[in-house]
């Protein structure tokens, strides 16, 4: 199984999310990866180490998150690979719920985010990100 860390989703990736994604509430599996150190596009100065730079970002996400009908259900420090094996460790794993596919990318998408965006992208090295749905039975 090949592990690829990024920013930003392909085109292609965004419209599977809500071709194959449901009028159901869904819960997004968020494994990030931090830089040592937050770089900005726009070249400005920081001492920010990339988990602060997130951080910022995180804050104004989660508002408008929970202002669109989602919710965070979980967020953590990933602390140890307990079966397979990967080259490196994510920093922390979180898992937010959205009350659709099509809400998900509404919001991921939304003027809003890309103005507070900056810090996401300054802080992560990369990520992985992956949409779930309930599975009837379980």
């Amino acid at each position: 199984m090949k592990v690829e860390n990024a920013v930003y989703p392909k085109g292609e990736q965004l419209t599977e999310a809500v071709t194959k994604g449901v009028n159901t509430p869904i819960v997004m599996l968020n494994l990030l990866k931090f830089k040592p150190k937050a770089e900005y596009k726009d070249g400005r100065a920081t001492t920010d180490d990339g988990r602060t730079a997130y951080n910022r970002y995180g804050a104004d996400m989660l508002r408008h998150v929970q202002e669109n009908g989602g919710r965070v259900l979980f967020m953590g420090e990933a602390k140890s690979l307990v079966i397979g094996e990967v080259e490196e460790m994510w920093d922390v794993v979180a898992l937010v719920e959205y009350p659709s596919s099509e809400a998900f990318v509404k919001i991921a998408m939304s003027p809003e985010v890309a103005k507070f965006g900056v810090h996401r992208e300054a802080g992560l090295a990369g990520q992985l990100l992956i949409q779930c749905v309930q599975r009837a039975g379980i």
